[in-house]
């Protein structure tokens, strides 16, 4: 059958709309796929897109600046320049990339291969990120990575801040030291935005401000090309907008009430003498603040920051070495021997049980039951009172005073004084020291026997005390009984140094003492060192008076085969104020093994005394300064009038 040409036209033009309808339909599609990947979908595109050629860099914060009293730096920052490679980019060139990045980095063979191990053992999403290789290169590497960057497929170098500490391991388990997060760390501080990598404060200060210190992470997002290498300039990451940077919050910088001229002091002081371990603090009177905190030997923060090997750590922690982590001011407790002489004083004297004019005749010892309690080093002081017994410290008083006084009542008076219990200075593992009870040796030992009330009157047997501890004690009999939180940051500051936070001195507790027997006791130690029949005599100096109280404390211990014998000699302690008439700073001074009190510790106190009024202290000296200042130079132009007067009579 033939169609006409009017049926032909009909069924062509049929088709027509048909393929008009297709058309329509599969461009209606089309549209339809463009708005839903464009306008519904268009923004997660856009960030895979980004995220094919951008890769977001943390931008550490800084942390804060830790300053002394008088503005010192003490814990700062520096930039330190760290090498990372991106696996996957640096293992599709490994043998063109790798044996250069070996040779500009210097490395051994075994660490070259060592590198090269673990950067094929990665697998995984981890490929593709950034992982440190060599942390804190040189300039000189620097130099050489940047000359051959474009060599160096996959591999980058990232500036970082680095912790630094000007004064090295003077006061550094006060100021302590930051290492990196561990696996532990990220789990103990979820949602606190730790990251693997990150450092945190492991020690003193830098631990307790931690939050303070730490600040808040930033981040940029920087183009990269194929091989993984980043392409955007310094300047154009500066420019980036909003969506392409976050600048990172700084900490805040804290200003501590250490005086690090006055730990140079004390540091000087124990070397000179070569004491190969103990302590010292030294304390405001009338404030509490803590001026100076020396434990001996110290670690070095900048050692700890960079991390240390296994070896070295164990090195470091060995209990039958020198035992350089340990803080011996705030957590290694001893028994305070003598320098607890006056807290029995205050007992008996509270309690009514003494007179301190009457005397009684000290033969050298004390007999109790079957056994003779003697004074130190056999003396024999004949008749004592109360002060001459604590300018001479005879033992044989005070074992009459404290079983007068009884052992409770010791214990009483001397938690008024703060001992036995810690101190509340809020850094490091705080000992609380302890102080014996009647219960405690009927629940421990089995019975009481009066033996350790005598033992306890004079700071020994179960006594334990703290360096720190006994320096608020002392700064509470000179300021005339008031005891203080121990004070170590004075203020928080901003990093443009304004004053964001303050905080003044704090009263823990006024302690009910009788002022004249306050004065009575601080007498007493003004004569341990200014009377010719005083322990510490020896230390009496004419640019500042000082009074205080020696002592030596018994060390029990049997020694292992192999150990220092001195390590079974006594500890050598000074604790007093100065200057004795008008009391600014309290100082303990223990020398462990040192063995005599008045000959080794008090030297050694009254060497930091001295530094601190004559070199240390802010303002002009004190007048009993001034006045052997101008004795001194009344003595030299003396001096020169003599060795000119003979050429005159020439």
């Amino acid at each position: 059958m033939q169609l006409t040409g009017r049926a032909g036209v009909s069924e062509f033009r049929e088709r027509i709309r048909w393929m008009a309808f297709v058309a329509v339909v599969g461009v209606s599609l089309l549209a339809a796929r463009m708005f839903f990947v464009q306008i519904m979908r268009g923004e997660k595109y856009r960030r895979e897109a980004e995220e094919n050629i951008l890769r977001m860099i943390s931008i550490p914060s800084t942390r804060g600046i830790v300053r002394d009293t008088r503005g010192r730096v003490i814990a700062a920052n520096r930039p330190a320049y760290n090498v990372y490679v991106v696996p996957r980019w640096i293992t599709r060139r490994m043998d063109q990339v790798f044996p250069k990045l070996a040779e500009y980095l210097g490395l051994s063979r075994d660490e070259r291969d060592r590198m090269e191990a673990r950067i094929r053992s990665i697998d995984g999403r981890r490929r593709d990120q950034y992982m440190l290789v060599r942390a804190d290169i040189d300039r000189e590497t620097l130099a050489i990575l940047d000359t051959h960057k474009d060599e160096l497929a996959g591999v980058s170098v990232i500036a970082t801040p680095l912790r630094t500490y000007p004064f090295g391991t003077l006061a550094a388990h006060a100021i302590g030291y930051i290492n990196e997060v561990s696996a532990e760390d990220l789990e103990a501080h979820p949602g606190e935005g730790y990251r693997a990598g990150d450092r945190i404060g492991r020690m003193g200060i830098e631990r307790a401000w931690e939050s303070i210190l730490r600040g808040r992470r930033g981040w940029v997002r920087v183009d990269r090309d194929h091989r993984g290498l980043i392409l955007s300039s310094r300047e154009e990451i500066q420019r980036f907008g909003a969506d392409r940077r976050q600048d990172p919050v700084p900490g805040r910088d804290l200003v501590l009430t250490l005086d690090m001229e006055l730990m140079r002091a004390t540091e000087r002081a124990f070397a000179q003498r070569a004491y190969p371990s103990g302590a010292a603090a030294v304390v405001e009177v009338r404030t509490g603040r803590v001026l100076a905190l020396y434990s001996r030997p110290a670690l070095d923060p900048n050692e700890m920051t960079m991390g240390v090997s296994l070896p070295r750590l164990r090195e470091l922690s060995n209990p039958r070495g020198t035992r350089p982590l340990v803080d011996r001011a705030i957590y290694e407790m001893y028994p305070p021997g003598s320098t607890f002489k006056p807290i029995t004083a205050v007992a008996a004297l509270n309690a009514g049980v003494i007179d301190p004019g009457e005397q009684i005749r000290c033969i050298g010892y004390i007999t109790r039951g079957n056994r003779r309690f003697r004074c130190a080093h056999g003396h024999v002081h004949n008749q004592v009172n109360l002060e001459s017994a604590l300018i001479q410290s005879c033992n044989v008083y005070f074992f009459t005073a404290g079983e007068a006084a009884t052992m409770n009542r010791i214990h009483r008076a001397a938690l008024d004084f703060g001992l036995g219990r810690r101190t509340g200075i809020g850094i490091n593992s705080e000992a609380g020291g302890f102080i014996p009870t009647v219960e405690w040796y009927n629940r421990v030992w089995g019975n009481f026997r009066r033996g350790y009330t005598l033992n306890t009157a004079i700071g020994q047997q179960n006594t334990r005390t703290t360096v720190l501890q006994l320096a608020l004690a002392y700064a509470a009999l000179a300021n005339g009984g008031t005891l203080y939180v121990p004070q170590l940051i004075q203020r928080v500051t901003a990093p443009d140094g304004s004053t964001l936070q303050e905080f003044p001195p704090t009263v823990r507790r006024r302690i009910d003492v009788n002022e004249g027997h306050l004065a009575l006791i601080d007498r007493a130690l003004r004569g341990v060192v200014a009377d010719p029949r005083g322990t510490a005599h020896l230390v009496d100096m004419p640019e500042v008076s000082l009074a205080g109280k020696t002592g030596t404390a018994q060390v029990s211990r049997t020694l292992r085969e192999g150990e220092d014998a001195r390590l079974a000699a006594d500890h050598a302690w000074f604790a007093g104020f100065a200057p004795a008439d008008n009391p600014e700073i309290a100082i303990v001074v223990l020398v462990e093994h040192g063995g005599s009190g008045g000959s080794e510790a008090a030297p050694v106190a009254a060497q930091v005394v001295r530094d601190y009024f004559t070199r240390v202290r802010p303002g002009v000296p004190i007048e009993s300064v001034q006045r052997a200042n101008a004795r001194g130079q009344r003595d030299r132009a003396r001096q020169q009038r003599a060795r000119v007067a003979p050429h005159r009579r020439h």
